[in-house]
């Protein structure tokens, strides 16, 4: 009996740069934590060029919810 390889269809896995990581990304996810954090970091410095530090402050107002969210999970005790 032959293996049949089978590779995900769809169109994020047909671009070229993005389909290669989205495709190991798929098929090991915890090896690849690291590229993506490499990504990350990426496009935050390229957000910074970009816009300046409004790029840095946005992110972080948008947080707090999340935050407010996590202390209050803290001191629940969960």
């Amino acid at each position: 009996m032959t293996a049949i390889d089978i590779r995900p269809r769809g169109l994020l896995y047909s671009l070229p740069v993005i389909g290669w990581f989205a495709r190991d990304l798929a098929r090991d996810p915890e090896g690849h934590i690291w590229y993506f954090l490499v990504i990350v970091l990426t496009l935050a410095i390229l957000a910074v060029k970009t816009w300046g530090l409004v790029a840095l402050a946005l992110p972080a107002v948008l947080f707090t919810p999340v935050m407010f969210v996590i202390l209050v999970l803290i001191s629940v005790g969960k």
